[in-house]
């Protein structure tokens, strides 16, 4: 069956101006920001092997941490087309400069898919008090960090009035996460996926993140730019999981830890640096690759 996965009309290029995120009311912050120094050891932290997507590409490696706790069929998903090597080889056939780039059709179009069933929807994912680090308390929403992704989140006072103690949680579309392509049924994403360039909220709960890239943006926004992308397109060479690379040539990868001292220094140095126009993309989320 030939399937159509992209994105809607409305998301193109030549979209209307993107809605904004709505900014927090923050007090004015005196002096000059102060940004964190070198991060300690206790403030890294080692992402689970079998969470973590090596992309390598003619253009650089990228690397990704994936969130099960976020979207587990969809990282599932991930996680077999690659280990069947479906994505070995695929083009970024479409790259927006300022908005994303887009991948994972076998046919390399944005009209194909993988042979199994499409997926169903996880644009909102249930979280409780302790699972999200929390950078901005709007009281109704609240702003934070599951691991590395950028999330929002119903306000922790609700968590009290539900049934399983949790609240609704929406990963924020800021540059570097990973997400599903889909059409126009919020049930098509198949195996098609994009990595975010710039910040675009407007695809917040319409769209299943599903992960985020931690090392390798500047590889992202180095791939070549076209609505189709036209030949020669930048390819991924070889997509495996970091699990199944043999030990000898496995990178080390670390990130830092949303819980830390640094982190807490760079929400408050953002925070500074933005006034108003604080955001929770604003923040850093260094990593390192050995």
């Amino acid at each position: 069956m030939i399937r159509t996965v992209l994105f809607a009309a409305a998301l193109s290029a030549a979209a209307p101006a993107v809605a904004q995120t709505p900014k927090p009311n923050l007090p004015p912050v005196a002096g000059s920001p102060v940004a964190p120094g070198e991060p300690a050891a206790a403030d890294w932290r080692t992402p689970n092997p079998d969470d973590v997507l090596v992309i390598d590409t003619n253009k650089g490696r990228i690397i990704v941490e994936m969130l099960p706790e976020v979207a587990p069929n969809h990282v599932t998903r991930i996680k077999e087309l690659t280990r069947s090597g479906l994505y070995n080889g695929r083009s970024f056939f479409r790259v927006i400069d300022q908005f994303m780039a887009q991948t994972g059709d076998p046919e390399d179009r944005g009209t194909g898919g993988s042979d199994k069933p499409d997926l169903t929807q996880e644009f909102v994912f249930r979280r409780g008090a302790g699972d999200m680090t929390l950078v901005v308390d709007q009281t109704v929403t609240q702003l934070g960090f599951v691991k590395s992704l950028p999330v929002a989140s119903q306000g922790e006072m609700l968590m009290a009035m539900t049934a399983d103690g949790k609240v609704s949680a929406w990963p924020l579309f800021c540059p570097g996460v990973a997400a599903m392509a889909r059409g126009e049924g919020v049930d098509s994403a198949n195996s098609q996926f994009f990595l975010m360039r710039q910040a675009y909220p407007s695809l917040e709960k319409r769209y299943t993140g599903w992960g985020r890239v931690i090392s390798g943006l500047d590889v992202v926004r180095a791939i070549k730019v076209g609505e189709p992308v036209a030949a020669p397109q930048d390819k991924m060479d070889k997509v495996r999981v970091l699990s199944d690379i043999p030990a000898a040539e496995r990178p080390k990868v670390r990130v830092i830890d949303p819980k830390s001292a640094w982190f807490r220094a760079e929400i408050e140095s953002a925070r500074a640096r933005m006034g108003a126009d604080f955001s929770a993309c604003a923040i850093r989320i260094p990593s390192e690759v050995k």
